[in-house]
Parts: structure tokens; C-alpha cells; sequence
């Protein structure tokens, strides 16, 4: 299986919405509310001229896909208070899961990160009434720095690079 990182095309969004539905299948069963869970082909086309959309190929064809954002972006959106670039709409097809697809993806944007934006730090957030993605962060080295929301229902975690 040959693998690569690129940033997407606008031509990939109907591949990445495709991706993303499936992924985020148990996210919207929980009733939680991430942007991507529901995205329409229009908000995936704005994320990917807006942020740092970054997809994973396995032999031509995408697998995987996350997005980075910077500060501001992110501040039109939540309460925002880091100068960190901001990692979402992460999401592995669902038929290539268990293969460490995702984590290698994450790995290979982070390096970006850190080499091309110079930045000693990332930041993402999540839900913690989902079963296990925080604690998924936390074994990749995130660490919760900031509760959101009334109940704490979401979080932001921060990974020093």
C-alpha cells in the first residue's frame, strides 16, 4: 500500500464529504455536535479554501483527511483564547480502520506544522461525553488545557511539538 499526504484539491471535497459522512456515523448516533459530522458539500469546499485541508492516499485514493486552522479562523467559530494553528475535521474511512491510518496522518500534519509554521504548539477540541476520544489525545500526547461549555462537555487539548 503506497501512502501520501497532500494538502486537498477543490476537486477532492465530494471524496472528503463522502469520507467524512461515514466517519463521523457514530459522532452524530452520540448526538454530538461537530461541524463535520454534518457538513454539506459546501462547508467541506470552504474548509478546504479556508484551512489547511490535508488529505492521506492510499494508492491514489484518499483515506484519511484533517484540517488545520489558523488562530483567527478558529475565533470566528468558539472562544478561542490560543495563537495555536487548530486541528479539526479529522476523519479515517471507516473501512480502513484499525490500521494506524488516522495516527499516521496526524503524525505527518503535525510535522508540517511544526517544521513549515514554526510553532511550538497545536490545539484541537472534542467532546467528553464521546466514549474515547479524549483519552485517544491524551495517549498522543495532548493534554486538556481548557474546559467549554456550561458542563464541560467539550474541551480543548494542546500538543507541544
Amino acid at each position: 500500500m503506497q501512502e501520501g499526504i497532500r494538502l486537498a484539491t477543490f476537486s477532492n471535497a465530494p471524496r472528503v464529504l463522502e469520507l467524512t459522512h461515514q466517519a463521523y456515523a457514530f459522532i452524530r448516533e452520540l448526538g454530538l455536535n461537530f461541524p463535520a459530522a454534518s457538513a454539506d458539500l459546501k462547508m467541506v469546499e470552504n474548509n478546504i479554501i479556508n484551512s489547511h485541508c490535508y488529505v492521506m492516499l492510499s494508492n491514489g485514493v484518499i483515506i484519511s483527511t484533517v484540517s488545520v486552522a489558523q488562530p483567527d479562523s478558529v475565533r470566528k467559530v468558539i472562544d478561542y483564547p490560543f495563537d495555536y494553528p487548530f486541528i479539526w475535521w479529522f476523519a479515517t474511512d471507516p473501512t480502513y480502520g484499525g490500521q494506524g491510518i488516522g495516527g499516521r496522518l496526524l503524525d505527518g500534519v503535525e510535522a508540517i506544522v511544526r517544521e513549515e509554521w514554526q510553532v511550538p504548539s497545536v490545539t484541537l477540541s472534542t467532546s467528553t461525553r464521546h466514549p474515547w476520544l479524549v483519552d485517544m489525545y491524551k495517549r498522543r500526547g495532548y493534554e486538556v488545557v481548557l474546559e467549554l461549555g456550561e458542563h464541560g462537555d467539550s474541551v480543548i487539548l494542546e500538543k507541544k511539538l
